[in-house]
C-alpha cells in the first residue's frame, strides 16, 4: 500500500504474512516507516551548508540533535501521476524554500512483479542551475519476529561510518572481526545499529541485498539495490524509538546514494545539471 503523503510505501503483504513493519491505514506514519528521503537522507550538520558558494541554513527537523533529517518532501502530498493494476507512479515538484534553492521534479514508481516490489525513484533538475541531490528511501523489513534480536541478518558490506554522539560522521572503519561485521549470515542479537555501511559488495546481476531470516518462522525477506547508485546502506535497530516501538518488530534497511552529512563533505554527492536526471531501481523480495 503507497500513500499520497510522501509517496510513502506504507504496507507490503506477500503470502498472507506482512514483509514490512509499517503502520495503520489511519494513523500518521511514524518513525520514517517507508518514507522517501530527498533530497537528500540522513542528517546534515546544524542544518548548514554552502554550495557553489553560497551558504543555506535548512529547518532542524531533528531538534535534540540539531540536525536537519532526511530532506524535504516526507510530508509533501504527491499526486498520482500513472496507476496499472501492478504499478503507481506518484509525482511531486520541490520548489525553492527557505535553505533549498532549486526546483526539482521528483517522481516514485512502485512495481509489482513475479520478483517481488520493484521501486524506482527520479529526479529531474528543472530549474536553471546546478543542484545538489542525495536519495534515500526508509522501509522497515519483518519477518514475522516478535523481536529484532530474533532475525538473522546478511549485510555485503566491508565498512561502516563511525559517528559522534550526534550520529553525525567521524571516518570509517572496517568491520573485520568487529561485531558489525555481517557478511556471513549471523543472528542479530542484542546488538544496536543506527549505522551507516559502505564498500558494499554486489552480486553478478550488478545489485547487493541485505537479506533477513526467521529460524522459527522460515520467512525470509531481502532488500536489493544497484551498487553503482547505492554506495550505502543505513540499518536502524529502532532503539531510539518510543519504548512501545523498541526492538519489536521491523529492521529499517535504507539504501543511500550518500552518507549522513554529504552536503558538507561532498562525499558521493550527486550534482543535477539543469535538465539532468536521477534514476535508479531498488526493491524487495519476500521468499
Amino acid at each position: 500500500m503507497v500513500v499520497e503523503v510522501g509517496a510513502g510505501l506504507r504496507s507490503y503483504v506477500f503470502g498472507g504474512g506482512d514483509v514490512l513493519a509499517g503502520y495503520p491505514q489511519d494513523s500518521r506514519c511514524s518513525a520514517g516507516r517507508g518514507q522517501l528521503l530527498m533530497p537528500w537522507p540522513n542528517r546534515i550538520r546544524d542544518g548548514r551548508y554552502t554550495f557553489a558558494g553560497r551558504g543555506h541554513q535548512l529547518a532542524l527537523t531533528e531538534p535534540d540533535r540539531v540536525n536537519a533529517m532526511h530532506g524535504l518532501v516526507r510530508w509533501a502530498i504527491w499526486s498520482v501521476l500513472e496507476q496499472a493494476e501492478d504499478s503507481v507512479t506518484l509525482g511531486y515538484r520541490l520548489r525553492p524554500q527557505p535553505g533549498w534553492e532549486w526546483s526539482l521534479d521528483l517522481s516514485v514508481t512502485y512495481a509489482l512483479t513475479a520478483a517481488g516490489l520493484t521501486v524506482t525513484p527520479c529526479a529531474r533538475n528543472v530549474g536553471t542551475e546546478a543542484a545538489p541531490f542525495g536519495f534515500g528511501a526508509h522501509p522497515y523489513l519483518s519477518v514475522g519476529e516478535d523481536r529484532v534480536d530474533e532475525v538473522e541478518i546478511t549485510i555485503p558490506a566491508a565498512a561502516v561510518l563511525e559517528v559522534d554522539e550526534r550520529l553525525l560522521p567521524l571516518g570509517l572503519a572496517a568491520v573485520d572481526g568487529t561485531e558489525r561485521d555481517f557478511r556471513q549470515r549471523r543472528r542479530l542479537g542484542g546488538l544496536v545499529l543506527d549505522t551507516a555501511f559502505t564498500n558494499i559488495v554486489g552480486d553478478s546481476d550488478g545489485c547487493w541485498r541485505v537479506s533477513l531470516a526467521h529460524p522459527r518462522t522460515g520467512r525470509v525477506v531481502s532488500l536489493w539495490a544497484d551498487v553503482a547508485a547505492y554506495q550505502w546502506l543505513q540499518v536502524f535497530t529502532g532503539d531510539s524509538l518510543p519504548l512501545a516501538s523498541r526492538r519489536v518488530s521491523g529492521i529499517a534497511v535504507e539504501p543511500m546514494t550518500c552518507p549522513p552529512d554529504a552536503f558538507n563533505s561532498g562525499h558521493d554527492l550527486l550534482v543535477l545539471e539543469p535538465g539532468q536526471e536521477f534514476a535508479a531501481p531498488w526493491g524487495i523480495t519476500p521468499g
